[in-house]
């Protein structure tokens, strides 16, 4: 019979990352597959040892038992001293006693000894064999007593070559470990229970080839804890690391070995389907369809073999096949959990754990290996899917997941020297609502407020920071405060934008995808960005949303909003760190004129904040900023930046910069434009400001979150626009505050009854 290529009892070393895995076929064997339990099972591994080198041991069967690299360095260690006794044969007639005949009445039973304790009972059971040796010295000790100096000079040599062998055993990592717990113990355990407390594996399906590590869990200090897809998953902080720790425990790892033997011969059964004609990412969507595939399939293998599931039992096991089958592995617990938004996976793979990046407790390592073998998978599953290229001539593969709402990015040699690697970009499947960043404090009420009222008045808004600062999520944001009868087109070269969403929640939107701009496919077919921009603005009358400017689309994009082609509200972001830096890189790096540039209305820059040098990121937006239009050369040198409002870290508050409103142009244009005075303007951002924070309040006061999800601040964004509108209408004006205490009437009087009774 073989396992994975191996015949019973076979041994095979592999490279995982920069570590050897000793790997032994163990089905049917007739020891069982752990070092603790069976001494036969020591034996093999530590005469193996004593050929080759390994870092990790796996014992594979149904499931497979992996031994780090600790608890292998131990049994190497001892292969290696039983190979020095045996080139030294410490069992010779020199090591036994003084020749002559006085002597050698000893030397059969002081031969047979040290061959048990060098080597029969070495390599079975090394702990014994220590002990064993301790009891002969004892012996020896007893000896010499009684028989004083002429026992003694016959048997120095035997006495020195016990010393010497005591010795050696104690330089030993497994010996010195066994030596601290014969400390604390009163008496002498049977030695099975010693090699309990040393030799604990991690057990996972031999199928799997990531592998979890558990250790030093109890000096670690738990920080939060919840359930991603049936998978536990644990934040811990560490008292000597300044990153914390993410642990999941999936239940593919701790299944009983009747469920391992089914879910392993269901999916041996199964592992030769091939979808044919059908895409891969079609079987992707028909998930629950292999799903109850596997759960008939599941049912066959029990019945056979006289196994008994329960229902829970074949539908949870199905699903963990069908997560090794037609879906993403271990990674798919990572990618459905939405608190997270990046999962890292560095070359070379194998050797570090992966990374991910918490939205609340920032960057965190994982307890989770990665395999070179599923990297290997992962990436043919990716490359069929994209119909891309991956090799050394296109060294990039640069996708979006549609069915898990993920962007990834694979890199590989030449441009990955150390081999391939993963980043993972998880996008929110809901959109952040402006209700939800005041709630974080990502920004203020005023801000708010501000920021919808300009997209209402259709003002060219981009949004800038660094990577992580939040911008495409307040891009996300805006876009939920465009009036629902407005047609949006949204260009993106990275599906980062949750489309799908907005359309469920009655936006009319459209979106265009275009190239990636770091494909180095010689064969791409996907639109370039300018194209499409070119494109779009022969589409309609429409509010434009650019997920990000990069490049040569600048000047198409510029060029159309200077002439008025754009026609409606346009928003995108740009990397950048100030309203100045969005300027620089427009007009220096893209080449956009500085006439083109003018077109720009407002800047809103969005920046993580380190508080007092702490190492955890607060995102906050830092500035709001209006380009004025009366200059020619550098608009910071000539004032034509005009900060509407400043943050203080000081104070953790978003300020509003009164003295500047003044100068605002932006403001005077608006006013002729909609014929609303200062006073009239001012109302309407109040207003806004003033019933985001009320949801706000009746969240918290309700302990209600799903109020600020767009789905439900959208209606009430509705609502407060059809009230105004209906003032509008019947009095020709707007009394705003009375806008503001109906709505809040309705609020709380109707709409709060969809979640909780009053």
């Amino acid at each position: 019979m073989e396992i994975g290529g191996l015949k019973v009892g076979d041994h095979v070393v592999k490279e995982e990352g920069d570590r050897r895995h000793l790997i032994f076929a163990c089905k049917d064997c007739p020891y069982g597959a752990s070092i603790a339990d069976d001494l036969h099972c020591r034996f093999h591994i530590i005469t193996v040892l004593a050929e080759v080198e390994a870092d990790i041991l796996v014992l594979s069967e149904v499931y497979e038992r992996v031994y780090g690299e600790a608890q292998t360095k131990l049994l190497s260690e001892i292969a290696t001293l039983m190979q020095s006794f045996n080139v030294e044969s410490v069992w010779s007639y020199k090591h036994l006693g003084k020749s002559g005949k006085e002597c050698e009445q000893y030397f059969s039973q002081r031969h047979d000894t040290l061959v048990k304790i060098a080597h029969d009972e070495l390599a079975y059971d090394p702990i014994l064999s220590y002990l064993t040796l301790l009891k002969e010295l004892k012996v020896e000790d007893s000896k010499l007593k009684v028989q004083g100096k002429e026992y003694l000079k016959c048997s120095k040599p035997y006495l020195e070559t016990l010393v010497y062998l005591k010795e050696a055993f104690e330089n030993t990592a497994l010996i010195a470990k066994t030596k601290d717990f014969l400390i604390k113990l009163r008496q002498i355990p049977d030695t099975a229970e010693l090699y309990h407390s040393l030799f604990e594996a991690d057990v996972k399906p031999s199928f799997i080839g990531s592998r979890l590590m558990f250790k030093e869990m109890e000096s670690l200090e738990l920080l939060d804890e919840y359930t991603v897809k049936r998978s536990t998953v644990q934040i811990f902080a560490h008292p000597s690391r300044t990153e914390n720790l993410y642990f999941i425990n999936p239940p593919e790892y701790t299944l009983s070995p009747e469920q391992y033997f089914v879910m392993s011969k269901t999916r041996e059964i199964v592992a030769g389907y091939r979808p044919g004609k059908t895409s891969l990412s079609t079987v992707a969507k028909s998930r629950r369809y292999f799903e109850r595939l596997y759960e008939s399939t599941i049912k066959d293998v029990a019945k056979e073999n006289k196994i008994t599931l329960e229902t829970s039992d074949i539908i949870e096991l199905a699903s963990i096949v069908a997560r090794y089958t037609v879906g993403y592995g271990i990674l798919e617990i990572l990618l459905s959990d939405r608190t997270l938004t990046d999962v890292y996976i560095d070359s070379p793979i194998g050797s570090k754990p992966l990374y991910v990046v918490h939205s609340e407790f920032g960057q965190c390592q994982t307890n989770i290996l990665y395999t070179q073998g599923e990297a290997n998978a992962m990436t043919s599953k990716l490359r069929a899917m994209s119909g891309r290229p991956f090799d050394e001539a296109h060294p990039v593969l640069d996708y979006d997941l549609p069915d898990i709402e993920t962007r990834i990015a694979i890199i590989g040699p030449p441009l990955s020297p150390d081999g391939t690697a993963f980043a993972f970009r998880l996008h929110k499947i809901t959109p952040w609502t402006l209700p939800q960043f005041i709630d974080a404090d990502f920004l203020t009420p005023l801000a708010a407020g501000l920021i919808s009222f300009f997209v209402d008045m259709q003002a060219t808004m981009l949004i800038t920071g660094s990577r992580g600062s939040g911008k495409t999520s307040l891009l996300s944001s805006c876009l939920l405060e465009i009036p629902q009868n407005t047609r949006i087109i949204i260009q993106e070269d990275t599906l980062e934008l949750p489309v799908p969403y907005m359309k469920k929640v009655g936006f009319n939107v459209q979106r265009l995808k275009t190239r990636s701009p770091i494909s180095v496919s010689k064969t791409e077919t996907e639109v370039a960005p300018e194209e499409a921009l070119r494109t779009a603005l022969r589409l309609g009358d429409s509010a434009f949303v650019l997920g990000e400017i990069r490049s040569t689309e600048a000047k198409v994009l510029y060029e159309a909003m200077r002439i008025g082609a754009a026609g409606n509200i346009v928003i995108g972001t740009v990397h950048g760190d100030s309203a100045y830096s969005v300027w620089d890189r427009v007009v220096n790096d893209l080449g956009v004129p500085n006439t083109s540039f003018k077109a720009t209305d407002i800047v809103i820059v969005a920046r993580p904040i380190r508080f007092a040098g702490s190492l955890k990121r607060n995102r906050r937006v830092v500035q709001i900023t209006e380009v004025k239009k009366h200059w020619s050369e550098d608009p910071e040198r000539e004032g034509a930046l005009l900060d509407l409002m400043l943050y203080d870290a000081r104070k953790d508050n978003l300020e509003l910069m009164e003295d500047n409103l003044k100068e605002s142009e932006l403001f005077e244009k608006i006013s002729k434009t909609s014929g609303l005075t200062m006073k009239q303007i001012w109302a309407d951002i109040r207003m806004r400001a003033e019933s985001k924070a009320f949801l706000v309040k009746i969240k918290n006061q309700y302990k209600i979150p799903k109020l600020l999800e767009a789905e439900n601040t959208t209606v009430c964004k509705n609502k407060l626009i059809l009230l105004k509108e209906k003032q509008l209408k019947g009095n020709g004006k707007v009394d705003y505050d009375d806008v503001l205490g109906k709505w809040k009437y309705w609020v709380k009087n109707t709409f709060l009854k969809r979640f909780v009774e009053i």
